[in-house]
């Protein structure tokens, strides 16, 4: 269904934004004190359906001060709401002026509520032809669903039409105020038939079509709820008015006035001044200039350009390609950005129909190689990882990198899911900018850039790099005020680029055979455990598919119901199979299926199909601003999900080979987490058990079971691990209960027992806790920090993990960033190596190596001391090596 017609209004109820901000959101404070965490959410969501939607009309409503009429006609409407949070009610009129400032129509109408005018105005408007779109998270609004109006919420980025209606309430919208009467609104203390829920007023409609109707059979209703029915048939008239919205109010509004307005700057920097919003403040004070984007055809142009390049001690630059494929990936014009404002583009490969004449590619790379490698010229880029590896594919080593202005917002906050040019223009700029897909089009009608016509390509390109000197002008100064980010990004972050390149470009060896024959091995185990499946559950279905197999297990087996999706249904997660495998054959094999399953496809099957053409090896890209905790991910293929607990797993590591004459090396933490908890916690048992070398799993079993640690049996140190490692990521006891299969009343026995023997470890848990909700955010050892948005919502369960992450964020982060550091000193010795040898993967704790196969034992030393030696923790660093002909042998 399309949501557009010739014009789209956008109404948007701001009453049902402030409340679900207020309460949904992290509270946020300036440094006086002023809450403002309610005016931030409503206002970026606000900012986001504008630009989801780019309406030709927009209203923002809100209720009005005091009572309307339904308290006339039912005093005790909404009489059981406690009074307004003082921290929401003084957030009221600071909202209110930044939506006026913002040059948006703000709507308050007196002795009527937002809904009524919200009702009022989408169906005029519709009359008029207008699709309406209502932005709102209330329900009470689905009954004014229809053809030309849509209810968008923008906190589930979801939309409601008259299907989505009937989906989630069971009835049309037209019957929508039928329904709410029937079941009442507890939080306006509208009374509704007692004993009616959802369920039953669903029921009722589709027997008796209307209220009038189930009002007229009343007494054909039997039981307690027809009781009930009958007893509330005289107020069920006045529920119904309560409920319905108003849709034919006298307001005094020209439609012609419900568009945007230029937004007054000025009232925003003072706004945004006192509310401290330090980000959207940057993007109004930053200098911006006229634009002036040259684009750059023949040679004096270019010469009065590298002039002014060489002059520079910094500059922004930004490279157009052919791929998104480093190694594949041909330069088809750069651009450069000396100040802010202004720009220019080289297009160099060009290729369209009546294209204007280029430089030539190869002229302008030999002109432009001696700054591109001048250690002392310093370059800006977003995510200049990805053109620092293009320029090596022309022989142009990049040095003098000095900012990246991805990797600056990921130290700012490693919290914020994206950190692309486009989510950075709007969140620290206030602007938008011109998308790739924009000029080139989407999926299979998309062009390459090189067909993209200049007069459109030039000032796109131009823009990226002048886009990195306006970023980089806003994220430095936040940066540089706190020592220990600005060494994060200067120690660890920006060296760490050329490592991931070099490792990037390099790839890994795999035996394609091996995987070819691993995979027809695979196809004819899960064959057999088809049929297994099938006989055990005594009929044939698609596996794959959750609604057959939710139908196998709960309406055919009958097997107990653990958990539910949010669309009420059994659920068939991961999480819920293990658990039901405990007791239940079936899920036990469907969970086998899926493990042998995905380990086919995403692997076995898929790795050889990812072989460069080029290289005849892997190129996996690693990912510096993904995770929250300063972790490195991997993507094309994900290396780190490759499971290590199963022998299918590890198999797949023995398809990692070393060519021919060199062997690899893998080179792993131990427990490098624990031994940081350790260093945090200063706990003395556990502190003395890795000072000692002892078996740190065996010293735990003793001191929880009380024996003596050559008394410890096997399951008892199989326990002992699963308590280690589960506390340090704040395993409940329920999730101890689950993971050793026992009660949840011994599961709390041993995690009593465990804080009796290690009491630093639950005051580092506690402090750990209480820190995260009074700041904000937990540090690593080295200083990056790590913010934890959830830790004060009202959400027990969303609260409960951000406390778990408060706890495991240090010791992640900081594991983080020892294998960082060791791997920015490894790569130093690397460099300077007269053997063959070559960093390839990164893999959580584990780094792997391709080196000659006659100097490994001198490789397998000088790995290991770096290893150990990155930093100095409390207790001792132990890095466990091993070599072989592939990965599987070698870890």
């Amino acid at each position: 269904m399309t949501l557009y017609k010739q014009k789209t209004l956008v109404l948007i109820d701001g009453s049902s934004y402030l409340h679900r901000a207020f309460h949904a959101l992290p509270p946020l404070v300036t440094s006086k004190g002023e809450p403002t965490g309610a005016v931030y959410g409503v206002v970026n969501m606000i900012k986001k359906t504008i630009n989801d939607y780019k309406p030709d009309s927009i209203a923002v409503i809100f209720d009005a001060k005091g009572k309307n009429f339904r308290h006339e006609i039912y005093p005790q409407y909404k009489a059981t709401r406690p009074p307004m949070e003082k921290d929401l009610q003084v957030q009221i009129k600071p909202l209110h002026e930044v939506i006026q400032a913002l040059g948006l129509p703000l709507l308050m109408v007196e002795g009527v509520e937002a809904d009524d005018v919200i009702g009022t105005l989408a169906c005029v408007a519709a009359k008029r032809g207008f699709t309406v779109l209502i932005s709102t998270s209330d329900k009470d609004i689905a009954q004014l669903v229809n053809k030309d109006i849509t209810l968008v919420n923008t906190m589930t980025s979801t939309t409601m039409d008259e299907k989505g209606v009937r989906d989630k309430f069971g009835v049309d919208p037209e019957r929508m105020t039928d329904y709410l009467a029937l079941v009442g609104d507890t939080s306006d203390n509208v009374p509704g038939v007692s004993g009616v829920g959802p369920k039953t007023a669903v029921k009722w409609l589709e027997e008796y079509k209307a209220l009038e109707n189930i009002i007229k059979h009343a007494d054909d209703i039997k039981g307690k709820v027809g009781e009930s029915l009958r007893t509330s048939l005289n107020q069920l008239p006045l529920t119904q008015e309560l409920v319905t919205i108003k849709r034919d109010l006298q307001l005094n509004v020209n439609f012609d006035d419900l568009s945007m307005r230029a937004a007054n700057n000025k009232k925003l920097i003072e706004l945004f001044t006192r509310l401290e919003f330090k980000n959207w403040l940057a993007g109004l004070t930053c200098e911006i200039s006229e634009e002036k984007y040259h684009i750059i055809l023949n040679e004096k142009d270019f010469e009065y350009w590298c002039e002014k390049l060489n002059r520079a001690e910094v500059f922004a630059f930004d490279l157009e390609t052919t791929s998104l494929d480093v190694v594949l990936a041909e330069i088809v014009g750069l651009s450069f950005a000396l100040d802010i404002g202004e720009a220019i583009y080289i297009p160099v490969a060009h290729n369209y129909v009546d294209v204007p004449k280029q430089l030539e590619r190869d002229y302008v790379l030999q002109k432009l190689k001696p700054l591109f490698v001048d250690p002392h010229k310093i370059k800006l880029g977003q995510n200049i990882k990805y053109d620092m590896s293009v320029l090596a594919n022309y022989g142009i080593e990049l040095k003098g990198v000095g900012y990246d202005t991805m990797l600056e917002s990921y130290i700012l906050n490693s919290a914020v899911n994206k950190h692309d040019k486009e989510s950075l223009a709007l969140r620290y700029l206030n602007r938008s900018v011109v998308t790739y897909e924009s000029l080139a089009g989407r999926g299979a009608k998309q062009i390459p850039f090189s067909q993209v016509e200049l007069d459109k390509a030039a000032p796109y390109a131009a823009a990226d790099a002048d886009l990195v000197l306006r970023l980089h002008a806003v994220l430095w100064p936040q940066i540089s005020t706190n020592k220990n980010q600005e060494k994060c990004f200067k120690e660890i972050e920006m060296p760490l680029v050329s490592v991931l390149s070099r490792m990037e470009r390099c790839g890994v060896c795999i035996d394609k055979e091996f995987l070819q024959n691993f995979s027809s091995e695979l196809a004819k185990r899960l064959a057999v455990l088809e049929e297994q499946i099938y006989k055990t559950a005594n009929i044939e279905f698609n596996i794959n598919s959750p609604k057959q197999l939710q139908e196998v297990l709960y309406d055919k087996l009958k097997l107990p119901v653990l958990k539910k999706t949010p669309t009420k249904q059994p659920s068939t997660a991961e999480p819920v199979l293990q658990e039901l495998a405990l007791d239940y054959p079936l899920p036990k094999m469907i969970l086998e299926y899926r493990s042998l399953s995905k380990l086919k496809s995403t692997y076995a099957d898929a790795l050889p199909e990812q072989i460069n053409p080029k290289t005849g090896r892997i190129h996996t890209s690693y990912n510096q601003a993904v995770t929250t905790t300063g972790r490195l991910s991997s993507t094309d293929p994900n290396l780190q999900n490759i499971p290590i607990r199963s022998e299918e797993g590890r198999r797949i590591r023995r398809a990692f080979i070393a060519p021919p004459g060199l062997k690899i090396i893998s080179a792993d933490y131990s427990q490098i987490e624990l031994r940081i908890m350790a260093h945090l916690s200063q706990d003395k048992n556990l502190y003395k058990a890795f000072q000692s070398d002892a078996d740190v799993h065996r010293a735990t079993a003793a001191e929880i079971f009380g024996v003596a640690p050559n008394d410890v049996t096997d399951l008892q140190r199989r326990n002992a691990k699963t308590i280690n490692f589960g506390l340090i990521y704040g395993m409940s006891a329920f999730g101890l209960a689950k993971r050793l299969g026992m009660s949840h009343e011994d599961a709390q026995s041993y995690i009593n027992l465990y804080f009796t023997r290690y009491p630093g470890v639950k005051k580092y848990m506690e402090e750990m806790r209480k820190l995260a909700y009074d700041q904000g955010y937990v540090e690593t050892i080295f200083g990056r920090r790590l913010y934890i948005p959830d830790i004060k919502t009202k959400n027990f369960v969303v609260r409960a993990a951000a406390e778990r992450t408060a706890i495991n964020a240090p010791m992640q982060g900081s594991a983080a960033d020892i294998m960082k550091m060791a791997m920015i000193d490894i790569d130093c010795w690397v460099q300077k190596c007269d053997f063959k040898i070559a960093m390839i993967m990164q893999v959580h704790d584990e780094l792997v190596f391709e080196v000659d196969a006659n100097h490994a034992k001198i490789a397998i030393t000088e790995i290991k001391v770096k290893m150990e030696n990155a930093t100095k923790l409390d207790v001792p660093v132990i890095v466990d090596v091993g070599v072989g002909d592939n990965w599987g042998e070698a870890h």
